[in-house]
């Protein structure tokens, strides 16, 4: 049973971490080479990360500087950047390309927090997911006479202690992250 409550928090905490990637990557208003991670380039006849193809760097709060290794795949880069959702036109010296992140609107903000409330509880949801299938667990150990039905009973407190941790955890992210971008 303690195996059982361990492999729940393990996949809880790969749903927190998934989080924290995800708001890594929301842009609030200064450079942050995280927005680029999801962004693919076709580079010899393969969709290539932009961050494998390049060296990304902040020069100022509020600009990215990508540098490809391979001056031939700059088009690529710039075509990938501008078919993706970042929402930003790179600027091409024809060495690297710069991307300037404009200053956040306030109705820009107000998007943004709709869409970082929408990951937590997306990732709530995941937290559940995972009670739910724990939960199933234990009731097909107590079918099967592995466990007490207290032994059940006392596995579905803890799980729901657990649960309730990582549920507070994603609220605490949430708040931290609606504050940073509001704040700007």
């Amino acid at each position: 049973m303690k195996n059982t409550l361990n492999t729940a928090k393990e996949k809880m905490q790969k749903t927190i971490d998934a989080l924290s990637r995800e708001f890594a990557a929301v842009r609030a208003g200064r450079a942050n080479p995280e927005v680029l991670n999801k962004i693919q380039a076709e580079y010899w006849g393969a969709m290539t990360p932009v961050t494998q193809m390049a060296s990304v760097s902040v020069t100022e709060a509020r600009t990215l500087l990508i540098q490809p290794y391979d001056a031939s795949a700059l088009k690529a880069i710039e075509k990938a950047i501008l078919m993706s959702d970042i929402g930003i036109n790179p600027t091409n010296d024809g060495k690297s390309l710069r991307l300037v992140f404009p200053q956040l609107t306030e109705e820009r903000r107000k998007e943004l927090c709709k869409g970082i409330k929408k990951y937590g509880e997306e990732a709530k949801v995941s937290v559940r997911s995972v009670r739910r299938d724990i939960m199933d667990k234990f009731k097909t150990m107590k079918k099967n006479s592995e466990i007490t039905e207290d032994d059940m009973k006392q596995g579905e407190k803890d799980l729901q202690k657990i649960v309730d941790k990582f549920c507070d955890q994603i609220d605490s992210m949430v708040a931290d992250k609606e504050k940073e971008i509001l704040s700007i």
